[in-house]
């Protein structure tokens, strides 16, 4: 790959789609206890909850749109939880979602990750470095 083709992340955006916003809204914020902002864009049938990042950070959002519907078999997107997977995996049963894969080491000391079906229905993954 040449210098020129060369980026700092192959991810610039994410979005898990949602059938209930503000039910997946209220599960990732309860289990990553974090705030997320809501925008409507104008848009009654387009809405969008942002999941809080760094400025020059990957950032992603939770969606509720026409053309996009939850899947547990599509794309996959891991959310970082540095340092604190154990407690994430914790809030999610009780928080309306399911524990798929419990903690695992990655191979070659890349930390550990976990996989959860959120309260919409998607695969969702979560990582930790530590």
């Amino acid at each position: 790959m040449s210098e020129q083709t060369k980026r700092k992340s192959a991810l610039a955006w994410f979005e898990i789609p949602s059938r209930d916003l503000d039910r997946a809204r209220r599960f990732y914020e309860t289990i990553l206890e974090c705030t997320m902002h809501k925008d409507d864009f104008g848009s009654k049938e387009d809405m969008m909850c942002i999941f809080p990042a760094e400025q020059t950070g990957v950032a992603g959002a939770l969606v509720k749109r026409t053309f996009q519907r939850p899947a547990g078999d599509g794309t996959m997107v891991y959310l970082s939880c540095d340092g604190r997977l154990d407690a994430v995996l914790s809030r999610i049963e009780q928080a309306g979602g399911r524990v798929i894969i419990p903690r695992t080491p990655v191979p070659g000391g890349h930390g550990s990750f976990a996989c959860m079906r959120d309260t919409e229905g998607n695969h969702v993954g979560l990582h930790t470095a530590i």
